[in-house]
């Protein structure tokens, strides 16, 4: 009976690390592409529409005291005509938000600016249900939408509006660039991995005719596009990624504008991080059950279905990784009984997997410009990373395949205020230290294994081993340390540029 139920696990421990290997194999796909891409870019021959169309600014805010301020300044320098730009504040906040959002949309109006405030009476759909409302007034023929943690430089409509030359084009996404990603390892990590993101599986995805998206942010829809394609709809947690899909599916060609860089702010704890990549996570693969039904059985080309399956359902790739994890020690107490070449798969297909994202992120960066070149060093510690969370957001994945909706937990804001921004830190640190201790308790779970795989001399699934509890390790230690264990420990757990 033990043995039966041992090989069980063995054959959950192969599949979820084969699942593993082909992430890492689709990373080296999509670099492979890429490369192609870079050898035939050309200089974009578009120009600006004229007359100069009516742009409508969308503003959507929620609770962003630390930062509101400094996002209407910033939309106060764009350099779009006055008579061509309408702004919109969607203001669902409950805080001081709203004092800072009231004074300056008035600096804008007395500046010129056709700026207004729109507050609704509920959130009802979240982001999506503020974005749709302010949809329904806005004025222009285009809408451009940026979150409350960014800084669109002056001239980004002058950078993307040319991108519209072609009837056909609904939206044009801009690259997202990093306030704070020399502040520390969490920092440092989320940069390397948004940036091949934007670089390469944008820029590949787009430059091959496949299916990408747009990010919430920094770029640019036209409305009829949103319109035609149905709209904004609160029924999955990533409303981009939906709306996106939806209207490439309607015929329309969404743009990627590498070039265009708007400077954002990175979480910089890892605890807001794991919340950020929890929605994000549990939206996708929403988006994969409500979209990928359609799109499979249209008649889409065969390379934008695949890149489709790999895209949406990336979410599950968290799940095989969590479930590799605690199923290693059943799995290699079943390598005694089984032949050497079975018992060798598992080890090679995980090495596959993390080797082939490691040659991604390095190959890229070794050939980027050098305003990339500091996150080089976080490649080594980007498996550990993704150890350490990947039961978290497995959940995540879990709960989008069987639940719809779901609330839109916003990602904590801190700007420049030294105290950290409005974050409650009494819940917030009770779920980080519940956290802290789960990662703990794997690491009590997966150390075991590499006093097994030391004494049986299985060397092949040496590497897997170290690097499990290691990133559990590392994982708890960092939530420890956010979660205010120790006096001051909440200060420590911010970037040094936030701290008094």
């Amino acid at each position: 009976m033990d043995i039966i139920l041992f090989s069980a696990v063995y054959g959950i421990h192969l599949v979820s690390v084969i699942l593993v290997a082909l992430y890492g194999i689709h990373r080296l796909v999509l670099l492979r592409l890429w490369m192609g891409v870079r050898r035939r870019e050309q200089p974009s021959a578009e120009v600006l529409p004229e007359p100069l169309p009516l742009v409508t600014v969308q503003l959507p805010l929620y609770n962003e005291e630390a930062v509101a301020s400094r996002l209407l300044a910033a939309v106060g320098e764009l350099s779009w005509p006055k008579a061509c730009l309408e702004i919109q504040v969607l203001d669902d906040s409950t805080d001081g938000t709203r004092g800072a959002v009231d004074e300056g949309v008035a600096r804008l109006q007395a500046a010129g600016f056709d700026a207004c405030v729109l507050r609704r009476s509920t959130r009802d759909g979240f982001k999506a249900g503020a974005l749709a409302e302010g949809l329904e007034r806005a004025r222009g023929d285009f809408v451009a939408i940026f979150d409350a943690d960014f800084i669109p430089p002056s001239d980004f409509l002058f950078q993307t509006m040319p991108r519209f030359s072609s009837p056909e084009v609904g939206m044009v996404q801009a690259r997202w660039g990093f306030l704070n990603d020399r502040d520390s390892l969490v920092t440092g990590v989320q940069a390397l991995t948004l940036s091949s993101h934007f670089d390469i599986e944008h820029g590949t995805r787009y430059a091959s005719g496949r299916f990408f998206n747009f990010n919430g942010t920094a770029g640019v829809w036209r409305k009829e596009a949103i319109v035609g394609a149905g709209g904004w709809t609160a029924d999955t947690l990533t409303e981009d990624l939906d709306l996106s899909y939806r209207a490439q599916m309607a015929g329309w060609r969404l743009v990627y504008h590498g070039a265009c860089v708007a400077p954002s702010e990175l979480p910089p704890t890892l605890t807001d991080f794991i919340a950020q990549q929890e929605r994000w996570t549990k939206g996708a693969v929403q988006t994969a059950v409500k979209i990928l039904p359609k799109l499979l059985r249209s008649p889409l080309a065969w390379r934008v279905k695949v890149e489709a399956i790999f895209h949406l359902l990336g979410g599950l790739g968290w799940l095989a990784g969590a479930l590799a994890t605690v199923t290693l020690w059943p799995a290699l107490m079943v390598h005694g009984t089984r032949a050497s070449a079975l018992a060798w798969i598992p080890g090679v297909a995980a090495l596959s997997g993390s080797c082939g994202a490691i040659v991604f992120y390095y190959t890229v960066y070794a050939l980027m410009e050098h305003r990339s070149r500091h996150l080089l060093r976080y490649v080594p510690m980007l498996p550990l990373v993704c150890i350490g969370v990947a039961p978290f957001l497995a959940l995540s994945a879990m709960e989008g395949l069987f639940t719809r909706h779901g609330v839109f937990h916003r990602t904590p804001k801190y700007g420049e205020l030294k105290t950290g921004g409005q974050r409650s830190k009494g819940l917030a640190d009770g779920a980080t230290f519940g956290r802290a201790l789960v990662a703990f308790a794997l690491v009590a779970i997966t150390a075991p294994p590499l006093l097994f795989v030391l004494d049986s001399l299985a060397f092949y699934a040496v590497p897997l081993a170290m690097a499990v509890p290691a990133g559990y390790m590392l994982t708890g230690a960092i939530l420890a340390r956010e979660s205010g264990v120790g006096r001051g420990a909440s200060e420590r757990s911010m970037p040094p540029a936030a701290r008094g």
